[in-house]
């Protein structure tokens, strides 16, 4: 239920106004975000392993910018380099106020660590759209009131999915009149 129905006190919560944003992986989504964030007021880093644009931005490791952020955005692609990079290091250089917003792929947050980092309160908070095991959340991240959990649909806008059909058939037109595909995939 409701807390204000059950006459439970309400946490204030923190403006975004005045306070890092961490960025994990600064491509082209990870630039998108950022550029949401500013009008926010929120201050900019970032860590990938190349130089990236706004190299004044970009912090050293990603652990070195999860102590610099309040919170922690992973924008980075999945994989065998960036397997469990979030881990319990990380989790705890973000910190007790801090949160890990993690819209990139399950594979890149070790979920154990991070259910352990919330329980004991080393973290502050979590807003998860992607998991290690989906479409299965482990059931202490669902028991959790420091969590926001939704299931794989940060794209599902009418306006996401109408660009996304368009570049798809943007791509298989190219593809079968001879031309290089709009956004190959490597092999």
């Amino acid at each position: 239920a409701a807390p204000w129905l059950e006459m439970r006190p309400l946490r204030p919560a923190r403006s975004l106004r005045g306070k890092v944003a961490g960025i994990y992986g600064y491509g082209r989504i990870g630039q998108a975000v950022a550029a949401r964030l500013r009008a926010f007021g929120m201050e900019i880093r970032y860590f990938q392993r190349s130089q990236g644009p706004e190299p004044m931005l970009r912090m050293n490791s990603l652990t070195e910018l999860a102590a610099a952020s309040d919170f922690l955005v992973a924008c980075t692609p999945g994989g065998a380099e960036t397997l469990r990079a979030i881990d319990t290091a990380v989790l705890d250089a973000l910190g007790p106020e801090g949160t890990l917003v993690n819209i990139a792929r399950g594979s890149v947050v070790d979920e154990a660590a991070l259910v352990a980092a919330l329980t004991s309160g080393r973290l502050g908070a979590a807003a998860l759209d992607v998991f290690e095991d989906e479409p299965r959340v482990p059931p202490a991240l669902g028991e959790l009131d420091n969590v926001v959990l939704t299931p794989h649909v940060g794209s599902l806008t009418v306006e996401a999915r109408q660009t996304m059909r368009n570049l798809c058939f943007d791509n298989l037109r190219a593809h079968f009149a001879g031309k290089p595909t709009l956004t190959p995939v490597p092999a």
